[in-house]
């Protein structure tokens, strides 16, 4: 499979992993970068072979830091068009996703993680969303997804407090589903995914449809 040098894709046993490959800059996201996963996401839920969708980052400190703040317009909306189409690609993917989440998630890493449907971490993961800080508007995509995983008081403390969430304190809310090592998070993350691969493509999308209640 051709790869972008900044997102790249492996397929094995028709799960997709799609890895945020920019190490060198927190993995954070350009324009194009997102665009690209876009067009990622949208053929994957086209893709009737599919079963699974990995999402993840390069290295061992940071999962994905964000946008690239270089292209953020202080003051509006984080890039919302672009944002908002990456986000609804993702969720719209009608087969179980993953995030595994190898390091801090920040920003628009947590828009990744938070439209996936599972959310594997790393011990020593810190999670934050510095819209406050860094004067733009959080997606309401996210605000609807946080108050609906952790209640508004403590969306409070990570957007309108700027406080920077532990992982314990993560799981705890229900923010991240499990902790995993970091040499075990490939394998976690299949084993979650097994289970699909051995079921009707259909019913595993029916039975996500009645998760969501759509």
């Amino acid at each position: 499979m051709m790869n972008n040098d900044l997102i790249l894709q492996s397929r094995h046993n028709n799960i997709l992993t799609v890895t945020i490959n920019r190490p060198q800059k927190a993995n954070s996201l350009t324009n194009d970068m997102l665009r690209n996963l876009t067009e990622i996401f949208i053929k994957a839920s086209l893709d009737e072979r599919l079963v699974g969708v990995i999402v993840t980052g390069s290295g061992d400190r940071v999962f994905c830091a964000g946008a690239d703040l270089s292209e953020v317009v202080r003051g509006g909306d984080d890039t919302p068009d672009e944002w908002k189409k990456m986000a609804d690609s993702l969720d719209k993917i009608p087969v179980l996703t993953v995030a595994c989440i190898n390091g801090h998630c920040i920003g628009g890493g947590l828009t990744l993680a938070l439209n996936c449907d599972i959310r594997l971490s790393v011990p020593d993961t810190r999670f934050a969303y510095p819209v406050l800080r860094n004067n733009i508007l959080p997606g309401q995509y996210d605000v609807d997804i946080l108050n609906s995983l952790i209640g508004r008081g403590r969306t409070s403390i990570i957007l309108l407090s700027g406080q920077t969430i532990e992982l314990n304190e993560a799981l705890d809310w229900g923010l991240i589903d499990r902790k995993v090592q970091s040499s075990n998070l490939t394998r976690e993350s299949e084993e979650l995914l097994a289970a699909g691969q051995a079921s009707d493509r259909y019913h595993q999308m029916n039975i996500k449809k009645r998760i969501r209640g759509t």
